[in-house]
């Protein structure tokens, strides 16, 4: 197991867990929000969800409020917005701070694991996307405007599979 698998992670209904919990799959990360000009990409995400996860794939949804108030909910709220609004199955994390003060330690290690084109290393919006190997190593990370659709992130995906 490497490192990041190894993180303390609490999912949105309230129980302990890790990465290494979903040991041997292709995992996308995604800081999600729901009032977000991008939120209409839970319904591209729990698409490739559904479409590779008997591949080995899952999404994995981490709530974040670090930009413009856009995610004020309760981890209830946002569970119960994420089903009804998306009918999303992918697993759902517990409200974290995704960057600055604060930052959580998968952020960190996520962020720090692959820089943007521009060297930095924050993360700019909602829905950035990082994209784990099988084996637990940072393999790819793509901008809040990259759609789960984006022909780029669905060839970096299917190459890990």
């Amino acid at each position: 197991m490497t490192a990041i698998q190894d993180i303390p992670l609490r999912t949105i209904s309230g129980d302990e867990t890790t990465l290494g919990a979903f040991g041997g799959q292709v995992l996308l990360v995604v800081n999600v929000a729901s009032r977000c000009g991008l939120t209409p990409q839970y319904d591209g995400l729990e698409k490739l969800h559904e479409r590779y996860r008997d591949r080995g794939f899952s999404v994995l949804g981490f709530p974040a409020d670090d930009f413009g108030r856009q995610e004020p909910g309760t981890d209830e709220e946002i569970a119960e917005f994420c089903r009804s609004t998306f009918s999303v199955e992918f697993p759902m994390f517990s409200k974290i701070v995704v960057k600055g003060a604060g930052q959580h330690p998968l952020y960190a290690a996520l962020t720090s694991a692959v820089a943007h084109e521009d060297g930095s290393t924050d993360v700019q919006w909602n829905f950035e996307k990082f994209l784990i190997s099988r084996d637990g190593e940072v393999v790819g990370r793509f901008a809040p405007g990259v759609t789960p659709e984006d022909e780029t992130l669905v060839e970096a995906i299917q190459n890990q599979l």
